[in-house]
This record gives C-alpha cells, sequence and structure tokens, in this order.
C-alpha cells in the first residue's frame, strides 16, 4: 500500500523545550509556527510534528498524494482504505472527505517512539 507521507503528530506541553530537544536528536524545522503553538521537524525520511494544546492523544497521520518530500503523487491508497478493511482506530478519518487525514491511536502505541521526550503530556 502506498499510504502517502506518514509522521508522528505528538502533543507536547512546552513546544520550546521538546523542539529543543529533538533539535538535539538531529531535527530540524521544516514547517509550523512556534508563536501557534505547532512546528513540523524532519531528519532525513523522519517527520513528526509538535503540538501543544491542539488536541488530546499523540497522532499517526498519513498525508494521501504525497510523497516522504511532501511532493505530490498519483498513485496512492487512501488511509480510508483502511477503515474499509475493518482495522479500527481510536479516532477515524472522515470517509465522506478526500485528501491529508489522520487515524488516532491510543497513546501505548506510541510509547516506544516518544518515551524519551520529557515535554511530552
Amino acid at each position: 500500500m502506498k499510504l502517502g507521507k506518514f509522521s508522528v503528530s505528538l502533543n507536547v506541553k512546552d513546544i520550546q523545550n521538546s523542539k529543543a530537544f529533538y533539535e538535539k536528536l538531529g531535527f530540524s524545522v521544516v514547517g509550523g509556527e512556534e508563536k501557534e503553538n505547532w512546528l513540523i521537524m524532519s531528519n532525513e525520511q523522519a517527520t513528526l510534528g509538535l503540538f501543544q494544546g491542539m488536541f488530546e492523544r499523540n497522532i499517526l497521520t498519513f498525508n494521501p498524494g504525497w510523497d516522504s518530500n511532501a511532493e505530490e503523487m498519483s498513485d496512492f491508497t487512501d488511509v480510508r482504505k483502511l477503515q474499509e478493511q475493518g482495522l479500527k482506530f481510536d479516532s477515524e478519518a472522515d470517509t465522506t472527505t478526500q485528501g491529508p487525514a489522520h487515524l488516532g491511536t491510543s497513546r501505548e502505541a506510541l510509547l516506544l517512539i516518544a518515551a524519551c521526550d520529557p515535554f511530552l503530556v
């Protein structure tokens, strides 16, 4: 399946400290607005979003129609197809829409990825 650009969106309690933490791991800011409490950071093929006060949980994000460089793809699998196959998520994409969508999962699923960031909510 070609699900498109993947990123982990993290619910952080202090965006400045989280930004500094991930910069020490080699990530750099590639998008977002720190003044608005959200940043997109990248380290080679790894992409994550830092979001302060915007949602309750961490989110796995697939952007259908975008490749790993956020360039448009003509051939891709929409994440909504995962739902049609019977996979269940804590929050799901709206199947009546098109374009970027996200599927929410439990905090435990991201524990391994994000456990080292002391600024996660």
